[in-house]
């Protein structure tokens, strides 16, 4: 309730007119009666007869009325939906002239152009010459449309084909007179939006992109699709019906039936998905069937033409509407080479095939040889990953496939900078090529940088807590809890030990494995992977682990340590925290030692930096980046953290590391389209729990404690 009361008084236009709406409708019992019944239709429903009766102030009174008390419904949906989303964008003051002026203008338009076009043989416009109406749906269909000047790319686009698509379709196909003053407008919207941003209504080409094409052809069946379905509910007077003659028009009506127009609807929109993604078969069959029904038309046109029949303008509709289908189609066929998904898994080159342990070699030495600026790319080189190279330029970038989308880890790996640019720009057309969504997580503040450059999004989803060894000496009231645990370690025996895991007693192997598993078998989901490793990772022979080892052999806890190898290669400079196990009921200071241990060690030996990682899914409120883009996925992780937060404490780990005084560096989320975030969300959930089952899905909605 908070947040609706903070929302209505941020929208008090919107609200206000609601509710005069309501009240009207109750006083003048239009609410249950129709208007149109009533005699007061002749002093507040606008249109031509009313303006050629001087009744213009209808203009103003209409606004508040439906002519029918069904269309109440989405006359206040529609005032509170899209005239909220205008008064929220533009503010009370501009919304108030963006609906009064798309208002007036739609209306007036509309009246103007009916005089202008009626008694001149187009019995549609002559007949809704003759017709009233009420209601403000066109104000705030322009308002809208008026409004979208203040989004951003790619939403701007897509709510204005929206609302141009959902006009246009209604007025062919249903042509009532509020249909046209919704079209008016609409464009009057549109042109008014650049003006309230104090500059000039311009369109401006460009030469469209693949992705562009893709999304021009799937749009072109979604129309049709979504044309088969109304056509059954085609009025007898739309702009097309009245073209027809009274015979066509009676067998039109004697043969409707949803069966037909349903499966050709389910047709196209598979064609639209499939299209969407690239694939060449849906497009050679898009390129068929519509050269199909092309060839058909122009000879029932042919037809039509020699006998004399009515119905050109329909006739002329479909054929030109299919022709620029296949156009473009035709245009943009370098963009639909994508194979099918069994196909793709065995050709050589694609995305989703299969990697190999020569390719996770291959990426390996890369790292060590190459380097690459991410503390925590050592994950890249994890068996689950796929990885993309170039053929012009050393490096690569590891990534997983989940519900159609390339999550990339961490930054290109690649020594020079300019190399991990190309690699990005490179992985990302190829994973738009492929059909897919690509997005990079756990990125730096430099991919980050490189990504905005290419007009991506970047969204802060973590923070790498950073140790630097140079100066550590655990001296000062802020290093108390550390010493602590040093000191109890000393009094209790426990010593620490740093070795690769396979290098260590079988003894001390068996523990870690019990530890771990014991730890997942409490948590009652599924082990977490993608940026969390487990025992299988701190096996690598390139990993250190470092065990709490008491004086009877008991292992206490269990940190793992990948290396780190900075741009250029060679021995690690530094090394990244992955797997932290406690033994249950063992020593309480166990982390604290282990950590602590570790960083003394590494700064003996030289290195300059540790990184306590990055807790997934937590951040810092006071963290840098309120400049990026916010977005759903924002809040999708959010709610996920909080979620999960009871079996896998991301936000306990994240406060837990400040005892060691880290720098805390973002980490970045970086996408090119906000529309894909959905995606984006389902497929990080997955990376996260490969294995997790509906039950374990069930789990988390359960409330537990932590």
């Amino acid at each position: 309730m908070v947040r609706v009361l903070a929302a209505l008084r941020r929208l008090p236009l919107t609200t206000t007119l609601v509710a005069v709406i309501l009240v009207l409708s109750v006083l003048s019992r239009t609410l249950w009666e129709p208007l149109a019944s009533q005699p007061v239709v002749r002093t507040v429903a606008y249109g031509l007869p009313a303006f050629e009766d001087g009744a213009w102030w209808t203009v103003a009174t209409g606004a508040f009325f439906a002519m029918q008390p069904v269309q109440y419904v989405p006359i206040l949906l529609g005032v509170a939906v899209f005239g909220g989303f205008t008064e929220w964008r533009l503010g009370t003051r501009w919304a108030a002239l963006a609906l009064v002026v798309c208002h007036v203008v739609a209306v007036v338009g509309t009246a103007t152009l009916l005089w202008l076009t009626r008694d001149h043989g187009y019995a549609w416009t002559t007949a809704l010459a003759r017709v009233r109406d009420a209601g403000p749906s066109a104000g705030f269909l322009g308002a809208a449309a008026a409004a979208s000047v203040t989004l951003t790319p790619p939403w701007r686009g897509r709510l204005r084909a929206v609302l141009v698509t959902y006009v246009l379709l209604v007025v062919v196909h249903m042509g009532a007179l509020a249909d046209l003053e919704h079209v008016v407008g609409v464009g009057a919207g549109l042109l008014l939006g650049p003006l309230l941003q104090d500059r000039r209504p311009r369109l401006v080409p460009r030469r469209l992109t693949r992705r562009d094409y893709r999304l021009l052809a799937s749009g072109f069946f979604v129309i049709a699709a979504v044309e088969a379905v109304i056509a059954n509910f085609t009025t007898e007077e739309g702009p097309l019906a009245v073209t027809l003659s009274a015979q066509a028009q009676a067998d039109d009506l004697a043969h409707r039936n949803l069966f037909g127009p349903i499966v050709l609807g389910v047709l196209w929109l598979w064609l639209a998905r499939s299209l969407y993604k690239g694939r060449r078969r849906a497009w050679l069959w898009a390129v068929g069937l519509l050269a199909a029904v092309i060839a058909l038309q122009i000879a029932s046109f042919a037809h039509m033409v020699v006998v004399g029949e009515q119905g050109l303008v329909a006739a002329s509709y479909d054929l030109v509407l299919n022709t620029v289908g296949l156009a473009l189609l035709w245009a943009g066929r370098h963009a639909f080479r994508n194979p099918s998904p069994r196909r793709a898994r065995r050709t050589i080159g694609s995305l989703v095939a299969p990697a190999d342990e020569d390719q996770r070699a291959m990426a390996t030495e890369l790292l060590r040889h190459e380097g690459t600026v991410n503390r925590l790319a050592w994950m890249t080189t994890w068996p689950e990953n796929r990885w993309f190279s170039s053929r012009n330029r050393p490096g690569y970038v590891a990534y997983r496939v989940h519900a159609g989308v390339a999550v990339g880890l961490c930054d290109p790996v690649a020594a020079r900078e300019e190399d991990r640019s190309a690699l990005l720009a490179e992985f990302a057309d190829q994973v738009h090529a492929q059909g897919m969504v690509p997005c990079l997580f756990t990125v730096s503040a430099e991919a980050a940088r490189h990504a905005r450059s290419r007009g991506w999004h970047a969204l802060q989803v973590a923070e790498e807590a950073v140790i630097e060894l140079a100066d550590l000496d655990f001296v000062g009231k802020a290093w108390q809890d550390v010493r602590t645990g040093l000191n109890q370690a000393s009094k209790r025996n426990i010593r620490f030990s740093l070795a690769p895991l396979g290098a260590m007693p079988r003894g001390l192997q068996m523990q870690v494995k019990a530890i771990s598993s014991e730890w997942v078998e409490d948590m009652g989901l599924p082990e977490m992977g993608f940026t969390l490793g487990g025992v299988d990772e701190a096996l690598d022979p390139a990993v250190r682990v470092g065990l709490a080892v008491d004086a009877d052999a008991t292992v206490h806890g269990v940190t793992s340590w990948m290396p780190i190898h900075d741009v250029g290669g060679g021995e690690p400079v530094g090394w990244t925290l992955d797997v932290m196990r406690r033994l249950p009921g063992g020593f309480r200071y166990s982390m604290e030692f282990l950590i602590a241990s570790a960083c003394l060690t590494f700064r003996d030996e030289g290195c300059t930096a540790v990184s306590l990682s990055g807790a997934p899914l937590a951040r810092s409120r006071q963290s840098g980046g309120d400049d990026l883009d916010r977005g759903t996925l924002d809040l999708f992780l959010d709610r996920l953290g909080a979620t999960l937060e009871p079996y896998y404490g991301f936000r306990s780990l994240h406060a837990f590391k400040s005892k060691f005084q880290p720098v805390h560096d973002p980490l970045y989320l970086v996408f090119p389209d906000e529309a894909a975030l959905p995606r984006i969300g389902l497929a990080l959930s997955r990376a996260y729990l490969p294995e997790a089952g509906l039950r374990d899905l069930m789990a988390l909605t359960r409330p537990t404690h932590a």
